[in-house]
């Protein structure tokens, strides 16, 4: 995704417009699209700002992360559960979350589901 334009450029072009140029030749003299203009005259008379809108984020996290107590108590019930397991489970919930969602959830809050020996350590032969 590219980045957005600068503040610089949208204030020289807005002055320009206010200055009673039209969009499309203030436009055309910045070498931005009419389209752009227009919309960045719009956020300003809606909100009084023109600056870039925020981009990228994780959008979706937010919806899991509501019902963070729901999977980590199907978890904590069955620590040995699956990824998908536990997605199946989630569904009998009412919440419809991927693989790649709890995998992605999981590590946002540090916590690893790997399954390991539990034995001690061997010095003379490594052990997985």
């Amino acid at each position: 995704m590219g980045q957005p334009l600068s503040m610089d450029l949208r204030k020289r072009l807005l002055a320009a417009i206010d200055d009673g140029m039209s969009c499309r030749s203030a436009a055309a003299r910045f070498g931005v699209a009419p389209s752009t203009a227009i919309r960045w005259l719009a956020q300003r008379r809606e909100t009084g700002n023109f600056a870039p809108k925020p981009h990228g984020g994780d959008i979706r996290s937010r919806r899991i992360e509501e019902r963070r107590a729901e999977i980590l108590a199907v978890w904590e019930a069955r620590k040995d559960i699956s990824l998908e397991e536990l997605r199946l489970a989630l569904i009998e919930l009412g919440m419809h979350v991927s693989v790649a969602g709890l995998h992605r959830f999981f590590v946002r809050h540090g916590m690893t589901r790997k399954k390991r020996l539990a034995m001690q350590s061997s010095r003379t032969v490594p052990t997985s």
